[in-house]
């Protein structure tokens, strides 16, 4: 048995069970991933895929089992060369952060600024997407770590730490009717616009969602963007009010618009950060995470880790 049939199998799973396109992915040829998994299944015993002539169309019951081992090998694998690594290149190597935009732009430029200073010879990666994206990519083993406020928590391979609540604001253009209220504004108020706001799987849009559904009201919403800029763009130009993560206001820049306080209608929010638990993170990846929220140190962080493998 060798790590690279393992990879091999993994890899046409991974790809729909398309051995075509694992080849591509692999940069090697279909033939010959087709027989070193045929030469797995004989030194194993049992069949793995099922087949269709040439065709890979299904898993069989303890492919399914052989498929999770597999995985789990090849993610103790690139353990051990971070280990070494870690004792040998101390000060370099790479890390891969996957995240949303707002995250990216707003919460982490501080924190990645200060690790860059840090690490010099630390190769950064920032890979952005929505929070099933960036779940997958850190459960895929293509990126070390995930921040986001949804979706980590539906994926059992992830450990998931909290790292800080947020709310939200009412961002209208400057001398709108919402900010001559000579009370404290109320979904009623809000509901009575035409709304910008996150995309569904985005930025903790089911609180929102939730807000209005127990006053019985329903919302307008005429345009949904995965990205805060673009929400503030459309909100200037008059096309609907928005609903924004307070963090991504920016007084000194957003001229033209002014932010509402919002957090009395919305439940709070969490960004959390996602870690496979299985995964061997080196030095700097702990010193990321402390960065970017002070709380986690690397003791409470592999606590965590070693109660999420316990169970």
């Amino acid at each position: 048995m060798k790590l690279q049939q393992l990879r091999y199998l993994v890899e046409v799973a991974k790809q729909g069970l398309n051995v075509s396109e694992a080849a591509e992915k692999l940069h090697t040829s279909q033939p010959g991933i087709s027989k070193q998994i045929r030469l797995l299944e004989d030194e194993l015993g049992v069949q793995i895929f099922i087949r269709n002539g040439k065709r890979v169309v299904d898993v069989t019951a303890p492919g399914k089992e052989i498929l999770r081992i597999s995985e789990r090998m090849l993610m103790q694998a690139q353990n051990l060369k971070r280990i070494g690594e870690d004792f040998i290149n101390v000060e370099g190597g790479s890390l891969t952060i996957a995240t949303t935009h707002t995250q990216a732009r707003y919460a982490l430029p501080a924190t990645i600024h200060n690790f860059m200073l840090r690490y010099p010879k630390v190769r950064l990666s920032i890979k952005q997407g929505s929070p099933t994206q960036i779940s997958e990519m850190v459960v895929e083993g293509a990126a070390d770590i995930a921040i986001a406020t949804e979706g980590i928590d539906h994926y059992s391979e992830l450990a998931m730490l909290d790292c800080y609540h947020w709310n939200r604001s009412i961002v209208v253009p400057v001398g709108h009717p919402l900010t001559q209220l000579d009370h404290k504004i109320t979904l009623e108020d809000v509901a009575a616009w035409p709304l910008i706001t996150y995309d569904f799987a985005f930025a903790g849009r089911n609180k929102i969602n939730q807000a209005f559904e127990s006053r019985g009201l329903t919302p307008n919403v005429v345009l949904t963007a995965i990205d805060s800029d673009v929400i503030k763009t459309y909100v200037g130009l008059e096309l609907g009010i928005g609903i924004l993560a307070t963090m991504a206001f920016e007084a000194d820049r957003d001229l033209q618009l002014v932010a509402i306080d919002a957090s009395h209608l919305f439940d709070d929010s969490t960004t959390r950060i996602g870690i496979r638990k299985d995964a061997y993170l080196r030095g700097y990846a702990y010193d990321f995470i402390e960065l970017f929220a002070p709380h986690l140190s690397r003791k409470v962080v592999q606590a965590a880790l070693m109660c999420d493998t316990e169970e």
